[in-house]
């Protein structure tokens, strides 16, 4: 059971689930990252490449020489809280992952 719990005036204690929308925020500025443009440029900056050799469902980004790899849906409408913790996870000092 996730959530904060509530204790009302009258007596009644509620479990409230708050589960908030996510933001992928690149730590140097401070920005949201609000297009696949944006991040790709960011991505780029670290080594990282298109990687075309996948699912066209998806984007892809490979970091060589190493065997990580990031996949997106195409669709940014899509792009979700797993993919913003798989980028944190595979980027620790430069993305980081927030509530809105």
């Amino acid at each position: 059971m996730a959530g904060v719990w509530v204790f009302r005036p009258n007596g009644v204690i509620n479990l409230e689930n708050h589960q908030g929308k996510k933001a992928l925020v690149h730590l140097a500025t401070g920005n949201i990252v609000s297009s696949y443009s944006s991040l790709e440029q960011i991505l780029k900056q670290f080594g990282w490449e298109r990687y075309n050799g996948g699912d066209p469902d998806f984007l892809q980004f490979h970091k060589p020489p190493t065997i990580d790899l990031i996949s997106l849906p195409r669709d940014f409408a899509r792009f979700g809280s797993v993919q913003m913790f798989d980028i944190a996870l595979k980027c620790p000092n430069t993305f980081h992952v927030r509530d809105m």
